[in-house]
């Protein structure tokens, strides 16, 4: 039987198909759909400060009223990860000055994140999220893993834009550039 005596068995045709919602699909799951509310989260991790990074738990509403990078990554140290994370530092100025704060997520615990910052001089905040429950709100978790997908949501708690299995190098400049523009956009 073909495709399209399949499909009228069914009583479908190919354009019926396309009547249906599209829902996003990456290797990590089930992707939250653009220009929807973003799903929440409340994580332990670390934030920079004065003495370095510290312990502290976030979650999205300590970012409401500012747009949002989350980015998920695999883990601490490895090279991708590393190369993805000092793009973010060194972008981490020019963000903040378009309204933008930067926040990484992966399995890896607390302590693991605040040696990563001190070693990289990371000054945003790292999340752990060791059972991957984010990361699957995100679509972004094979376990043991996040996978490497990035999110931009606006200040109101939306979500504007998402990039699937990253290029660490020059991620970052791509999603400054898109935030540029969406803010453009948004007015």
């Amino acid at each position: 039987m073909n495709r399209r005596d399949f499909l009228a068995s069914l009583g479908l045709s190919s354009f019926s198909l396309l009547a249906f919602a599209p829902q996003a699909f990456s290797l990590g799951g089930i992707l939250p759909e653009l220009n929807q509310t973003a799903p929440d989260f409340s994580l332990m991790g670390v934030v920079p400060s004065a003495n370095g990074a510290q312990p502290a738990e976030r979650g999205l509403k300590d970012f409401h009223g500012q747009w949002l990078v989350l980015y998920f990554y695999p883990r601490d140290f490895t090279e991708g990860c590393t190369i993805e994370a000092r793009g973010f530092q060194r972008d981490l100025d020019r963000f903040h000055r378009a309204g933008a704060e930067v926040v990484g997520v992966s399995a890896d615990s607390s302590e693991s994140h605040q040696e990563f910052c001190g070693s990289e001089s990371l000054a945003y905040p790292l999340l752990s999220d060791p059972g991957g429950s984010v990361s699957k709100a995100y679509g972004s978790w094979i376990a043991p893993f996040s996978q490497r997908h990035t999110f931009l949501i606006d200040p109101t708690g939306i979500l504007r834009e998402r990039w699937v299995g990253v290029r660490p190098t020059g991620h970052s400049g791509e999603v400054l550039s898109r935030l540029m523009t969406l803010q453009a956009e948004l007015g």
